[in-house]
Order: structure tokens, then sequence, then C-alpha cells
């Protein structure tokens, strides 16, 4: 058999107990493959990283060392999720690596999309290197790579993969969850006690907000992203949306336009809410949200999120629009 084909005999993971079954044969493989060595995992927080690291702290405890590279790119309360689950309530060995200003820094003035992400990839890669050689013993690599990762891309997983790393760094690669697809991921996720925010976390591109704060990066405009998002996901868990709509999000392009807020003029950025739903992602059609619920998030967006008077809702459907705007 290839090493990189799911077995036809392997039956799909739907149940708390073939979930279970699953995490006993992985604990077992993975104590078998890493013995009394060290492993290394760059933590993201999303599903895939997430079900790794938590695999491997059952397996190997203190052994598995997970870096968690804050690049202010995230959600609102995204790191301080990640700290809390996995240092402070699953007691694992986590370096967090605050590293804000060195990433917006590096990004600032940057406007073309393909050029801020390669910055991000380059920098990522490159925090991970330094953190990497701070400690001793690594031997192995771990990596969130799932099967659809395996068809499309021939193996490599660009957001968790960390093939940028020199020579003298090329671990040997541990990916535990390599023959399950992502429904089969979030049920194993589900049965190793992580919380519904992670196991059910919406797709997230690699570079994060630095795609949805459009054009150069600033703070003031990452921070209404990050604030209108927050404000975004709330009100779609409150109202029944969470779940049922694949991905929504805000973004918030670089130009300002005048309003009025307090009997005062202003000059300010628009917010842009995009909620759609997909099967493959090859096409996409748009949510029909609620006209009273976007009345109402616009109201909390517009009162609540600094430097924005306007909020629009995009009604474009895949094609011709893509479901990330940049």
């Amino acid at each position: 058999m290839q090493d990189n084909v799911r077995p036809e005999s392997m039956e799909r993971i739907t149940t708390p107990e073939l979930a279970d079954a699953f995490i006993a044969e992985q604990l077992e493989a993975l104590k078998a493959q890493i013995g009394d060595k060290k492993v290394l995992l760059a933590l993201s927080g999303g599903v895939d990283s997430s079900v790794v690291a938590a695999l491997l702290i059952k397996a190997i405890g203190k052994n598995f060392v997970c870096v968690h590279v804050n690049h202010g790119l995230l959600r609102k309360g995204e790191p301080e999720q990640v700290v809390e689950v996995f240092r402070n309530q699953m007691d694992a060995n986590l370096v967090y690596v605050d590293a804000v200003d060195r990433f917006l820094d590096k990004l600032s003035g940057v406007a073309e999309p393909e050029k801020k992400r390669k910055i991000i990839g380059a920098e990522f890669i490159r925090v991970f290197e330094e953190e990497a050689r701070k400690q001793d013993g690594i031997e192995f690599l771990a990596q969130g790579t799932i099967y659809p990762d395996i068809i499309e891309s021939d193996g490599v997983k660009a957001h968790h993969n960390v093939g940028g790393l020199p020579e003298d760094l090329q671990f040997e690669l541990v990916e535990p969850l390599k023959f399950l697809f992502k429904d089969e991921v979030r049920v194993v996720g589900k049965a190793l006690g992580l919380p519904d925010g992670m196991v059910y976390r919406q797709p997230f591109p690699g570079p994060g907000l630095g795609v949805r704060c459009l054009g150069a990066i600033t703070r003031d405009r990452l921070e209404a992203v990050r604030e209108s998002d927050a404000i975004l996901r709330e009100e779609f868990a409150k109202n029944g949306l969470e779940g049922k709509v694949w991905q929504y999000f805000t973004a918030v392009p670089d130009f300002k336009s005048t309003g009025v807020k307090d009997g005062k003029r202003t000059f300010a950025y628009p917010v842009i809410i995009r909620a759609v739903n997909t099967k493959d992602a090859m096409t996409a059609t748009v949510e029909n949200v609620p006209f009273d619920l976007l009345q109402h998030i616009t109201a909390r967006i517009t009162t609540e999120v600094e430097n924005v008077n306007r909020v629009l809702f995009d009604l474009t459907p895949k094609p011709s629009g893509t479901i990330e705007w940049e």
C-alpha cells in the first residue's frame, strides 16, 4: 500500500465510539514512532493542528512542544483561547510567541495581496525556526495534514508544513490525521475534549486577517476588522446562523467616507460583511441574512467599533466574486 493512500477498508469516523477507537490506535502508533524523543508542532489554534496537539499530549506528554505564534492577524480571543486550552487546561508544553510588532512592521506599506501572503508565510517560518533552535532534542515535526491536503497538494500542507526550514532542521514528520477528512477530524476533536470553538471553527485563511484588512495593513483598520468580525460572529451565534452558514466574516477596505456620529461629521472606514455557503469552495452562494439582523449588526458595529461609519453587505456569489476579497 502507498504511504499516502487511505486504506479502502478504513471506516469513516462518524460516531464517538469510532473516534475513541481511532484515538486509541493513534496513541499506540505515535508512541511506537516517537519513543522517548521530542516532537515540535506549529499550533495555529485551528481544528487540524489542535487535534494533533491533543493527541500528542496524550501520547508523549511533556516531550511534545507546541509553538503558538501570535502574528497579530488572528481573530479576537484566539491567542488567549490557545493558551487557556493547551497550557492551562491540558498542561501542554506550550511556547507562546508574541510576534505582533514584528509581523506588522514587515507588512507596513505592502498593499499587493500576494506580497502580503509571502511576507506572512516567510516571517512565520523565520519565527518558527528561531523557536525550534531554542529546543533541545527535537527529532520530529508534527503537522495537521489531512487527507484532502494529500489529494490536492501531493502531501504538502502549506499553512502547517514548515518546509522552508534550513537543512539542519529537517525533522521526521508526524502526521496522525493524514487519512482523515475534515468532518472526521471534528468528531475526533470532540472525543478528545476540545472546545466547540476550536472543533467547529469555520475556515480561516492562512494569512488570517491580513487578507481581510484590504490593501496595506494599518493597525486601526486591522482592529476594525477584528472587532467587527467578533460582533458578526457573536450575533450569528445568538441568532442560529452559526453552523448553518459555511463562512462569514468582515473586511475593511483602504478608503474612507463621510458620515455623521453624535451630531458631528466623521471621516471613517466602511465594514463589509461576507456570508456564503458552499460545498466545495469552487462555487458559493450568498446567505439570505434577515434584514432586521443586518440592521442590528450594523448598529452595533457603527456604535462599538472605532474608525467605522458604514456597514455594507456583499451580495456577490462565486463566481463572479471569490469567497475572500484578497
